[in-house]
């Protein structure tokens, strides 16, 4: 509860700020709610929460997590004055889970992100993302900048400060799973059994990792889960050749953190060359679930200074 009356007298003493000229300016005022939005033959579910001419902050999630992993962090943004969105993503949501992995290429997912941006009416927005998400955020922010006003990333690295670390630390060994993923039907077979139980193991709370556990039992959400890594090899001339992040980026990195090591994690200051801000927590990598707070003011923090 303490934490939470910290951020209520942050988010008060932002609010006015925030919804000033400069950054009113940067946005369309819709007057509905998002339920779902849409690119051709995939509908997604999103959730919309929070003042409709607020700025717009959008939030995606990880493997194997959902929009839900949220429900403590979007809260906190729209008592200072932010609407959220929160979406679940390809895959994920039931109404767009394409079964080809070449569906799940990174320009498809980016080309989802910059949609729902579109169906909010906003022309840019505050984005946040955490695991794949947050791989999602940094593809965004290099292929559309113009499109963000800030950038915060929870967990992972940069791209490329990721690829570096592959062969210069023991991010190699950490991220042996990711070939794994790449068998057919094994590990759904293993994850489907076993997956809450491995969340645990991970740091995650028992009540959380039993509610990914569920969300992904449900018939082709797995295999629409791991068809983003999967997917993340195959070949697109689509892509963006960028490298360097132009917008100002908060990245918020647990010590923790089992699967992504601190090499990457360092080295992601050198790929960005607008305003940066590293944050270091004694946590894992769960930062949504386990520090809301934390997450909350980081990202108000970083829309205020780039005000």
């Amino acid at each position: 509860m303490r934490g939470n009356d910290r951020i209520a007298r942050l988010a008060r003493e932002f609010k006015p700020s925030l919804l000033s000229s400069n950054v009113t300016d940067a946005y369309t005022v819709t007057t509905s709610r998002l339920n779902t939005f849409s690119r051709p033959g995939l509908t997604f579910d999103v959730t919309d929460t929070g003042a409709l001419d607020g700025p717009v902050v959008v939030l995606l999630h990880g493997f194997p997590a959902n929009r839900h992993s949220y429900n403590k962090v979007a809260p906190l943004l729209n008592e200072a004055g932010f609407r959220t969105l929160a979406p679940d993503q390809r895959g994920y949501s039931d109404g767009a889970r394409p079964r080809l992995r070449r569906n799940y290429r990174a320009v498809e997912h980016q080309r989802d992100v910059l949609a729902l941006i579109d169906a909010s009416g906003a022309e840019r927005v505050h984005l946040v993302g955490h695991d794949w998400g947050g791989a999602l955020a940094w593809q965004v922010a290099l292929a559309a900048p113009e499109r963000l006003l800030t950038l915060t990333v929870l967990s992972t690295p940069h791209p490329s400060a990721m690829l570096r670390s592959l062969v210069s630390s023991n991010q190699l060994l950490r991220s042996f799973y990711v070939l794994v993923f790449q068998l057919p039907w094994i590990p759904e077979a293993v994850l489907r059994r076993h997956l809450p139980a491995l969340l645990e193991r991970m740091g995650l709370d028992p009540a959380t990792a039993a509610d990914y556990g569920q969300f992904m039992s449900k018939r082709g959400r797995l295999t629409g889960g791991l068809n983003w890594y999967r997917g993340m090899g195959l070949p697109d001339k689509r892509g963006s050749h960028e490298t360097v992040v132009t917008v100002p980026t908060t990245f918020i990195w647990g010590k923790k953190d089992d699967a992504l090591g601190r090499h990457a994690a360092e080295l992601t200051a050198s790929f960005v060359t607008a305003a940066y801000r590293f944050v270091e927590l004694d946590e894992n990598h769960w930062l949504p679930e386990n520090v809301p707070e934390v997450v909350a003011r980081e990202i108000i923090a970083n829309a205020e200074n780039e005000k």
